[in-house]
Parts: C-alpha cells; sequence; structure tokens
C-alpha cells in the first residue's frame, strides 16, 4: 500500500491538509452568528463584503476536477475542452444583471435558496418542488467529481491499494470535512477558499513559467500536440469515426462549442451551491464588484486548460485524461512542490464540495421537507436538520464514487448542467416578469428534463451534443429552447393565475452594503 509512495510529496500534501483542517474547525468563530439559525448556518448571515465573496464564488466555481478535467479534456481531444473558457467569461454578465435582483428579494422576504424565491414568485409548491428536486439531483454527482479529482491526486502521491482500502485516504479526508462543515456551516469553506486560492495561483503560475521552458517553449509545444493531434485525427478517419480532435475546431465543432459555451454559462448559477454562495454577500454591490473581478479567474483557467496541451507535449502517456495533470505535475517538478501541487488540487475539492453539500442540504431541508413534511419547523430544527443533510450529501457522493464506475458519475454530472438549465426560464423570467404562469413553467421543466435526458441516454446521442437539421448543438440549449416555448404557449392558454409574495420594488437596490 505505501511501497511506492512518495514520502516527500505526501508530507508536504498532509501538511497542507492539517492546516485547511484547523482552519475549517477555527471559522465556526469567524463573524459569529447564532449557527443553530440556518441563515447563519448555511449563508454566513449574509455578511460576506466583496473581498470574501470573491475568495468564495472562486473556490465555489473552480474546482479540484476544473482543474483536473478541463485540461484532462484537452489532453484528450484539443480544442475544443477549451470551451470551458468563454463559458466562464458569459458568465459574469449574468451574474451582474441578475443576482443583485435575485439578492434583494430574497433579502426582503427572508428566501435562502432559489426554490424559496420560484415559491413566493408564483405561489406554485409543485414547481418549488421540482426546482429543489433538480438541485439536489444535478449536486450529488457534482460533489462526487470532486472525490475523483482528490483521488487522482492521491494516486499521484504513490499511494496503492485494491479493492476498498483503496479509498481510505479519500473516505478519511471526507469524514474530516463533514465534521467541520457540520460545526462551522458555511464559514469554513469561505475561510478555507483564501488558501485554496492562493495555493491554486501559485501552482499554475509556476506551471506556465517553469514547464514551457522545460519544454522549449509555448512554439515547440504547440508544434508537437499538433503532430499528436492531427495523429490522432486521422487514426480516428481511418477508423471510420469522427475526427474530433485537434490543435483547432473541426468545422464540424463550431456549433457544438458556441451553444455548449452559452448553456454551460446558463446552467453554473442554477446550482444551489452557486446561489448558496452568492446570496451569501452582504449585498448587490459587493455581487456586482465580484462580476466584474471574478473573470481574473477565467484568465487562470485558461491557463489551467493549456496544461493538457503541454501534457501532450510532454510525452504523458495514459488511457485515463483524468490522470493527465497528477502525471505532468509529477515528472516536471521537484518531489516537495509536487506534493504543493497536489495538496492545491484537494484543498481545491474541499471547498466546493463543502458548499455543494450545503446547499443541497439548505434546499432540502426549506423546500422538501418544511413544505410537504413538517410546516411548522422552529429554525433551530431548521438548521439541525440542514447540518444532518450535509452529513447525508456527501456520504451519497462518496457511495457513488466507492460503488459506481467513475465514468458513470461523470457522465450524470455532464447531464448535471442539462438538468440545471431547466431552472433558467422559471428562475430569471421570475426575476424581469410577472407574466408567467407557475404551472406552464412547471410543465415546460418536465418538457425540458425528459428531452434533455433523452438526448444525452438515447439510441442516437452523443454525449452532449445532438445533431437537428445537420447541425448538432449542445443538447442543454436545445432542451431549454422546449421548455420556454412550451412554457410561454401555456402561459398564453392558461393565463397568470399564481399569487405572488413578492412587488416590483423588492428587485431595487434598497440595501447599499458593499
Amino acid at each position: 500500500m505505501l511501497d511506492n509512495l512518495n514520502w516527500t510529496a505526501a508530507m508536504v500534501f498532509v501538511f497542507f491538509f492539517a492546516v485547511v483542517t484547523v482552519v475549517g474547525f477555527v471559522a465556526a468563530r469567524w463573524k459569529a452568528g447564532d449557527l443553530d439559525q440556518l441563515h447563519e448556518w448555511g449563508l454566513g448571515g449574509r455578511r460576506f463584503g466583496a473581498w470574501i465573496t470573491w475568495f468564495l464564488l472562486g473556490g465555489d466555481l473552480y474546482t479540484a476536477y476544473t482543474v483536473i478535467a478541463v485540461p484532462g479534456l484537452m489532453y484528450a481531444v484539443g480544442a475544443y475542452g477549451f470551451f470551458a473558457v468563454p463559458y466562464t467569461i458569459l458568465i459574469y454578465p449574468l451574474i451582474f444583471l441578475i443576482m443583485p435582483r435575485l439578492w434583494n428579494a430574497t433579502h426582503k422576504h427572508g428566501y435562502l435558496t432559489g426554490a424559496d424565491f420560484i415559491a413566493g414568485r408564483y405561489g406554485n409548491r409543485w414547481l418549488e418542488l421540482a426546482v429543489a428536486f433538480t438541485g439536489i439531483l444535478a449536486t450529488m454527482p457534482y460533489i462526487a467529481l470532486q472525490l475523483v479529482g482528490m483521488e487522482k491526486v492521491i494516486q499521484a502521491l504513490g499511494f496503492s491499494a485494491t479493492g476498498m482500502a483503496s479509498h481510505l485516504p479519500l473516505t478519511i479526508a471526507f469524514i474530516i470535512l463533514a465534521l467541520y462543515t457540520y460545526k462551522s456551516g458555511l464559514r469554513a469553506p469561505a475561510m478555507i477558499a483564501f488558501v485554496k486560492d492562493i495555493m491554486i495561483y501559485i501552482f499554475v503560475i509556476a506551471a506556465v513559467i517553469i514547464i514551457p521552458y522545460q519544454l522549449g517553449g509555448f512554439g515547440s509545444i504547440f508544434e508537437k500536440a499538433k503532430l499528436v493531434y492531427d495523429a490522432k485525427a486521422a487514426a480516428a478517419v481511418a477508423a471510420g469515426k469522427p475526427a474530433a480532435v485537434g490543435l483547432t475546431l473541426a468545422p464540424s465543432q463550431i456549433w457544438p462549442f458556441i451553444t455548449l459555451s452559452i448553456g454551460s454559462a446558463m446552467a453554473l448559477f442554477m446550482y444551489p451551491h452557486a446561489l448558496t454562495g452568492t446570496l451569501s454577500a452582504s449585498g448587490p454591490n459587493a455581487i456586482r464588484r465580484n462580476a466584474v473581478t471574478l473573470p481574473a479567474y477565467s484568465l487562470v483557467l485558461g491557463l489551467i486548460a493549456l496544461l493538457g496541451v503541454m501534457a501532450v507535449a510532454a510525452d504523458i502517456k495514459t488511457d485515463d485524461a483524468q490522470a493527465a495533470i497528477p502525471l505532468l505535475v509529477n515528472k516536471m517538478f521537484p518531489d516537495w512542490f509536487a506534493g504543493f501541487c497536489f495538496a492545491a488540487i484537494a484543498i481545491g475539492a474541499l471547498v466546493p464540495a463543502a458548499v455543494m453539500s450545503i446547499g443541497a442540504a439548505n434546499t432540502f431541508t426549506r423546500n422538501v421537507w418544511k413544505p410537504f413534511v413538517e410546516p411548522d419547523m422552529s429554525p433551530a430544527k431548521e438548521s439541525y436538520l440542514a447540518k444532518l443533510m450535509s452529513l447525508i450529501v456527501k456520504v451519497g457522493a462518496l457511495v457513488v464514487i466507492v460503488f459506481l464506475p467513475t465514468k458513470f458519475a461523470i457522465d450524470l454530472q455532464l447531464l448535471g448542467g442539462v438538468w440545471m438549465i431547466q431552472i433558467f426560464p422559471a428562475l430569471v423570467a421570475g426575476l424581469y416578469t410577472r407574466w408567467f404562469n407557475g404551472w406552464a413553467l412547471l410543465i415546460g421543466w418536465a418538457v425540458g428534463m425528459l428531452a434533455g435526458s433523452y438526448m444525452a441516454w438515447g439510441p442516437t446521442s452523443v454525449v452532449s451534443t445532438y445533431a437537428l437539421f445537420g447541425t448538432s448543438y449542445y443538447i442543454g440549449v436545445i432542451a431549454v429552447v422546449l421548455n420556454f416555448v412550451v412554457s410561454v404557449v401555456l402561459t398564453m392558454v392558461l393565463g397568470s393565475s399564481a399569487q405572488d409574495e413578492t412587488t416590483a420594488t423588492d428587485y431595487e437596490d434598497a440595501v447599499t452594503t458593499p
């Protein structure tokens, strides 16, 4: 089990992991509040200013799986994997326009989740349940894939075992995560995000300087990578398959690339964890300032994506694209710095996994259990149930990794974006117009969910894209267009019928906390 362990890298890894564990437990005392209140435990009391929110959202959205999967996709297929960069750029104008309005409405009415807003806006408990169900369903595999990223770096440290023992380090790490999340709530990932983001920046800056220097510069990297990609494309054509690999996009990839970027941007801030990070801000101005400054992470993501091309040029050979970057780090860096990089990636799993479990727990408590099982829950019981659910969600994610194939978890996470975008019409339309009917939006959601799932796993499917009229598009965009059309047509038939708790002034900046 420990025969091949890189002890130097492992000791550095354990040191930084121990540091963030201490930080996670100490966080309960930071910006102290009554953690028996759900808004304190699950939203940090809505007191995170622009600076803290910047680190929290960055740590929440740019995950360990991002550092592993995005360059891994670049390693496997080339330019198509770069879609993650434009989509993270498109997100921030949406945040700037949409999220301050949502924050104002949720703050005024005491809403803690996106589904809370849906219930108040449309007066339809079944639409609220649909939104909550979608968020929880899509979040579970997302948490599981944080574990995939962590497991890859543990394997890269040289820890080798078979059977259940192979998951022992991962299980220990997630027990620790579960304990300090239970104790400190959202304050724990918010504080750890400072450490995580600084470490990721150091890792990426070092990588884009040192690795190109060792490989003869970026010109040499791109030339060698192009030869490898061209050879893969030629082999695919010879086997009668599409040439979907290349240093630049093939003509057939342009519309899939564009629609995947747009659809992913529409879906990301519908996730419970993204809304949790946003609604924990101290006010709409803090959100706007972050929408302006968070594109710095998109720059870093672009550099992270290039690590996949560097892995190709460095002759990294693996059939598992998820392992490409850990192998590159081991090859290019001394042991002590490899341990630092692996710690940065693993800590990068802890922050989003914590926020995701909190977001899912808040959603279950507020929008499933309370309205349908126990309407008279006390605030203290709300907080207790959310804490308990955050543990259950983590255990569920761990079970997925231990007992199900990783490929299954990856497919579910890809489908998660298709599911989450189906919330976009109800949530965003509700912030700008009072016209839509809640039942119409519910039926539109159902059509979008069924259509998206069918196109993803149906008999003629290709993962993430579906061909219509001779051109392929991202299935999430196709499904949400169907969702929107059905919602519009049925609203015209049914008319607006909900009792709306919100007013026009709820969306204005009554609070100007920075």
